[in-house]
């Protein structure tokens, strides 16, 4: 993997990871595309630069995170479907994260449920995320794992989630946020455990590619954060909806014409 092909991976990162487009299918449309898939490296790369993109939320919501000691049980009660889906389903999720075509078709999907979820969910009960209880964020929580599928949306699925328990897609946004820095970063360690166990090394030059790609991801992703919240807050998911679908469309008339895509 070129430095060029780092800061673009992590610049894809850095845009999606918070919105509801899905970076994991981004990430490995792009590295299928450009061939590099198959590297273990390039792999454990597009897991460890979500350590930039968590570091954004933490500087953008430092006093929530310093604020009270409820705030972690609540992530903690989010947190723990993951926790118990991944280890439940490990072999399953890295078998469809082989699949370019499974993500193009998730894309669709979630694309076709987002054009419809601000109709569904219209009048919010809880306005802050504050106010989101303990079983609000459990089930919060087991949306999320929905995403594990790639192209699904981490994000999205999250939010999703908290509107459908009468959130306001601000609330549930930023308690989307939130529950990234634990889920992003175990799946950071856990990437990076299993990296090592295989008896994998990291290179200067690949160390470099770290530093390079969580600093872009970090900077990228501290404006799609302040554009997303914005964005969302006045108009919806729509866009984004028609995104994914355009997106997953291209897609899959690609695959079936035969452009060749290598996979994961």
């Amino acid at each position: 993997m070129t430095i060029f092909q780092a800061i673009i991976l992590a610049i894809i990162e850095g845009i999606t990871e918070y919105l509801p487009i899905s970076s994991t299918g981004h990430m490995i449309l792009y590295s299928s595309f450009t061939g590099i898939a198959s590297d273990p490296f390039v792999k454990l790369f597009t897991v460890a630069i979500q350590f930039g993109a968590i570091l954004s939320v933490v500087v953008l919501y430092f006093k929530r995170f310093f604020k009270s000691f409820d705030f972690y049980v609540k992530l903690l009660a989010a947190f723990v479907p993951a926790v118990i889906f991944g280890l439940l389903f490990s072999d399953t999720i890295d078998a469809l994260l082989e699949n370019p075509l499974g993500v193009a078709i998730s894309l669709l999907v979630g694309g076709i449920v987002l054009l419809f979820v601000d109709k569904w969910f219209q009048r919010p009960l809880i306005d802050d995320s504050d106010e989101i209880d303990l079983f609000n964020a459990f089930k919060i929580g087991v949306f999320q794992c929905i995403a594990m599928i790639p192209g699904v949306s981490r994000s999205g699925a999250s939010i999703v989630g908290g509107m459908s328990q009468g959130i306001s897609r601000k609330a549930a946004a930023e308690f989307s946020f939130f529950l990234a820095v634990p889920t992003m970063g175990a799946a950071t360690c856990k990437k990076m455990y299993d990296f090592f166990k295989e008896g994998h090394t990291i290179t200067p030059y690949q160390w470099q590619l770290f530093a390079v790609g969580n600093i872009v991801a970090f900077l990228v992703a501290m404006i799609a954060i302040r554009f997303f919240i914005s964005y969302l807050t006045r108009y919806g998911f729509k866009v984004f909806g028609w995104y994914r679908i355009i997106v997953g469309g291209i897609i899959v008339a690609l695959l079936l014409s035969g452009v060749k895509m290598e996979v994961l």
